[in-house]
């Protein structure tokens, strides 16, 4: 079904929109919830350092990175929709898996839990992301990522605070009872009965999961062949023989990998970064929040300029320079103030994958699940940038180490939006550039 098409009939595409903006709600459930999961396995497992409780993130998103070219291949057997709906069955696989192994406080097991829920997370985003790009005109896209944002972020804001609420509770008066326990014994007991917490919130996650694949199959939602709604502005994609002929596709690779490091760093890893000032961790648990609330106001910001007022690309170099200032701001301040700004970069960020992802497909055409898979495959920015700051916060000063990572990723997707998405492409990029006016 065609981009126009879809877009002519509009009860269907504000259904297609309301379908995917629940999927998109969801995993950003799942996603943001990696940000207080942090503290609770350092604490429920006895981890001695913040290197080792970052595994969560590695396992999650590396995912991506070994799971996003299968799945553009199993997308093209089954098509979009129910790749959507297997990508939701396999992460209720997961969340049985991590919270069944969490109550026995086996990390490498749960780490295996969440490297499930990754691996359908990246089905679920390989079909969704382009899919919400090609449903109506490309030179909009980011209007409607901007839409799926806010569902996402939504979700962001409520899943520390739920985590908060039901799993780290008095979380500072448990440790300080850990951390005077008599015994081992008394200690182990401590520690198994605080990881069982876990166990229901990680149930009914699977559960709501498991029936929202089976909402999605027997949905309205249209198939949508890319191949015809995204030839693209390029014009160009029957010409070429593969994938890694498009380099403005390849720079976005790179450019979502950097940016996903960056928005998980601010957001996952913001807890941590508080606690290097002292704060104390029934705070901290919901710091995530303050940082997906930046981004919840960054999407509004873009639904509103985009395409209307800013190009896509614009947006982007905007973004990218507050990115930077905002980092620089977060050393240069401390306690409050600095972790403040930190979650100003939820802001900074919030434009970003609404502008590189449809920047980087555009003209694809026939290769857009392949092209698709490969920015996907840059999620995994997300497992190694943040555990780059949690290695080396505890050999040099953690707020250097912080902008040390961080300004030269912003520095990067600054460059893209001024001219690494234009790189290689036969066409002007004209169409999305006036969108901007």
């Amino acid at each position: 079904m065609s981009s126009t098409s879809t877009a002519g009939n509009s009860a269907q595409y504000r259904s297609s929109l309301a379908i995917i903006g629940t999927l998109f709600f969801i995993f950003g459930f799942v996603t943001w919830i990696n940000g207080p999961l942090i503290g609770f396995v350092k604490l429920a497992f006895d981890l001695d350092t913040d290197a080792k409780a970052f595994l969560v993130t590695s396992a999650f998103y590396m995912a991506y990175f070994f799971l996003a070219l299968p799945s553009s291949l199993i997308l093209e057997r089954t098509g979009m929709k129910k790749g959507m709906s297997l990508g939701l069955g396999v992460m209720a696989v997961g969340a049985v898996i991590f919270g069944t192994f969490a109550t026995v406080r086996n990390y490498p097991a749960c780490l295996t839990g969440l490297f499930v829920i990754g691996s359908g997370l990246s089905l679920l985003q390989t079909a969704s992301n382009p899919y919400i790009s090609i449903l109506g005109p490309i030179e909009s896209a980011a209007a409607r990522i901007s839409i799926m944002g806010i569902c996402n972020k939504l979700a962001g804001i409520l899943s520390p605070i739920v985590m908060g609420m039901l799993v780290m509770k008095d979380v500072g008066h448990f440790e300080a009872q850990v951390a005077a326990a008599a015994t081992p014994e008394i200690k182990h007991a401590l520690l198994a009965e605080f990881a069982a917490k876990i166990y229901w919130p990680y149930m009914v996650m699977a559960g709501v999961l498991a029936l929202l694949a089976v909402w999605v199959l027997r949905s309205s939602l249209p198939e949508i062949k890319s191949s015809e709604a995204n030839a693209g502005d390029a014009g160009s994609s029957n010409s070429r023989r593969s994938v890694l002929q498009f380099p403005h596709l390849l720079l976005g690779v790179l450019c979502i990998f950097v940016y996903v490091g960056v928005e998980v760093l601010a957001a996952d890893a913001i807890g941590t970064y508080g606690k290097g000032f002292g704060i104390p961790s029934e705070q901290t648990t919901y710091f995530t929040a303050f940082t997906l609330a930046g981004m919840l106001v960054g999407y509004l910001i873009g639904l509103a300029t985009i395409p209307t007022w800013l190009s896509q690309q614009r947006g982007l170099a905007i973004s990218a320079v507050l990115g930077i200032v905002f980092s620089l701001a977060a050393y240069f301040t401390k306690g409050y103030v600095s972790v403040g700004f930190v979650a100003a970069l939820g802001l900074a960020n919030a434009l970003m994958w609404p502008a590189i992802f449809p920047l980087a497909i555009s003209g694809l055409g026939r290769f857009t699940e392949k092209g698709s898979a490969l920015l996907i495959m840059g999620i995994a920015g997300g497992a190694l940038i943040p555990r780059l700051f949690a290695v080396y916060k505890d050999v040099y000063d953690f707020q250097l180490v912080f902008l040390a990572i961080a300004a030269p990723c912003y520095l990067y997707i600054l460059f893209y939006s001024l001219k690494g998405y234009a790189v290689g492409r036969n066409a002007a990029p004209a169409p999305l550039a006036a969108a901007g006016g």
